[in-house]
């Protein structure tokens, strides 16, 4: 593995059908590792209010009734995962004063070093994605850790391992844009990929275009 290694994620927008399979599976996984190596979160019901990875719900549209009683709609929605991008130019790090948030060199994923952050938020009010989550047991930020501990075993992250429909990928980014191209770029609700870099390839829904807001606003 080189420096230049960068591994990242593909969603296929036209495949998922916001189960949130791959949301429960992270949370699932991290929740158990801070529970076993902190015994503060020991009482702590899969760590309430932190999501890792979120599925938007994104609609909009409208309807009509015409003059002989029937209805014409042109209703849309679809659904989309993220979680951390593990971007190329990661503001969380550049907002970061300690140093905690850090990129890996080898690999280019963004990590956090829990004994060096002190909690202040900063990571998560510069990041569009709100992939940073403070743990409030602790007052540390938490985050997609694009599961390195599974990458080390020859594994997929489990949110990939985990969809049903197949929806996400992860690799290298060289292995993806082999496999599935450049993508369709920017796509609502995400932020345009201008300010980050993000590693993410994404195919879009039909859609995808089409304005519209957030629906299920519990992932907000």
């Amino acid at each position: 593995m080189t420096e230049q290694t960068q591994y990242g994620f593909y969603l296929d927008t036209t495949k998922c059908t916001g189960c949130k399979a791959c949301h429960i599976s992270c949370k699932d996984r991290q929740g158990d590792i801070i529970r076993k190596t902190n015994p503060i979160e020991q009482g702590v019901p899969a760590l309430e209010g932190i999501n890792w990875r979120r599925v938007y719900e994104y609609g909009g549209g409208s309807w009509s009734t015409n003059a002989d009683g029937s209805f014409e709609q042109n209703i849309f929605a679809y659904y989309t995962s993220i979680g951390c991008n593990h971007c190329n130019e990661p503001v969380c790090v550049k907002a970061c004063p300690t140093g905690a948030m850090h990129k890996r060199r080898e690999d280019g994923l963004v990590l956090v070093h829990t004994d060096l952050c002190i909690g202040c938020n900063s990571c998560a009010e510069a990041c569009p994605y709100d992939a940073p989550q403070l743990d409030p047991q602790r007052k540390v930020m938490t985050k997609c850790d694009g599961c390195y501990d599974r990458l080390a075993e020859g594994k997929q992250p489990i949110c990939v391992g985990s969809c049903p429909l197949r929806a996400l990928d992860f690799d290298t980014m060289v292995n993806l844009r082999a496999k599935y191209g450049n993508g369709d770029g920017h796509m609502a609700p995400l932020p345009p990929e201008s300010i980050t870099s993000p590693n993410l390839i994404i195919k879009a829904n039909k859609n995808g275009g089409r304005q519209g807001e957030v629906l299920n606003y519990s992932e907000v």
